[in-house]
């Protein structure tokens, strides 16, 4: 008997875009002949629709108009169901087995969402509450990297609430980290609000961007090398780690022009051009932080491979990476024998494990 999946994309994000995109790949890619599939789209105001239309209107965010019955959870039954309002204001329930939110950031890969289905019963694709929180601001998952014993830039954290004291935070920066330096919205995904600064100037000009996307922001000290991406697959006790994957950027950094933009393509190489010994490690070191974060069903996790100083760190952990036709996290499973279609397979196992 086939499985009824519920694919959620859009929401209410600064990477909305990008869940457009990834929720085609995702909806064209999984198996009709195992899965029936339900789809809802959440508009940036944060409504629910049910949309049974033309896969391809997604990508352009076409899929809307006021045809679309408004649906929501459904709770306190331990049903994992949608409630959909009809238009004479009577009620349709619409039953699945498994949620697979396509959300990239806010409400979508915090933890927000992932409560939401906990406190519906609901089995959901990806990982938990506390690792998506977690994994999701840059300055938490610095402590549990540090605590794991894992390599990363050294760091400094500004709260909006600081900005009074500027002065002396980026005094402090400058003494503890140097230049250049890296800023980035500490909850903000798809590299959107990160700059780089090679003097005063530019990290105050960067603070402002960085703060327009969040209250706090990390500063990071700058890390040279390759920059490779590892995937991981899997529930707890039991993580595959893909191999590694390379990006040269077409940028000074991996903006988000140069992760989605077709006019400022970057190179990808899978396998990634570095020694294999910094493979195994980077593949070791993925699988150590995801189960760091608690992590079950997938995470991308990024390092920079320093082969001259010898030297592998860790960046960041993505617990809901891209699933664009380009993107990163099935690209590297398929270079390791696991297609796409197969990858979406696996993932909804897993959430059906727990």
């Amino acid at each position: 008997m086939k499985k009824k999946i519920c694919v959620l994309f859009g929401g209410e994000s600064t990477e909305y875009e990008v869940s457009l995109k990834s929720a085609y790949s995702v909806l064209s890619n999984l198996d009709k002949e195992l899965f029936d599939v339900i789809t809802v789209g959440i508009r940036k105001d944060g409504k629910w629709f049910l949309f049974e239309g033309d896969y391809a209107l997604i990508p352009d965010d076409k899929w809307y108009d006021d045809s679309l019955m408004p649906v929501s959870i459904m709770h306190g039954c331990k049903e994992s169901a949608l409630i959909g309002t009809l238009p004479d204001n009577t009620y349709r329930k619409i039953d699945f087995d498994v949620a697979f939110p396509v959300l990239h950031g806010k409400n979508g890969e915090d933890g927000t969402i992932q409560g939401l289905f906990e406190l519906a019963s609901i089995k959901y694709a990806g990982v938990g509450v506390i690792a998506s929180s977690v994994g999701m601001d840059k300055t938490f998952t610095k402590i549990i990297f540090k605590n794991a014993g894992i390599a990363q830039a050294d760091w400094v954290v500004i709260a909006k609430h600081e900005l009074d004291m500027l002065n002396e935070k980026i005094d402090e920066i400058e003494n503890k980290l140097g230049y250049p330096v890296f800023i980035k919205p500490a909850n903000a995904g798809s590299s959107i609000g990160i700059g780089k600064a090679k003097n005063r100037d530019e990290l105050k000009s960067a603070i402002d961007e960085a703060f327009r996307f969040d209250r706090k922001i990390l500063v990071e000290e700058f890390l040279t090398g390759h920059e490779v991406e590892c995937a991981v697959l899997g529930n707890r006790g039991n993580i595959k780690a893909s191999c590694v994957g390379e990006i040269v950027a077409s940028q000074e950094f991996y903006t988000y022009d140069a992760k989605y933009n077709g006019d400022c393509p970057s190179e990808l190489y899978i396998p990634a051009k570095i020694e294999e010994k910094y493979s195994e490690q980077v593949r070791k070191n993925a699988i150590k932080a995801f189960e760091a974060l608690d992590g079950k069903g997938l995470s991308r996790v990024d390092f920079f491979v320093d082969e001259e100083k010898n030297k592998v760190c860790i960046n960041e952990i993505n617990t809901l990476p891209g699933f664009t036709n380009i993107s990163m996290y099935p690209k590297l499973f398929e270079a390791s024998g696991i297609p796409y279609k197969e990858l979406l397979t696996k993932i909804i196992n897993i959430a059906m494990e727990e």
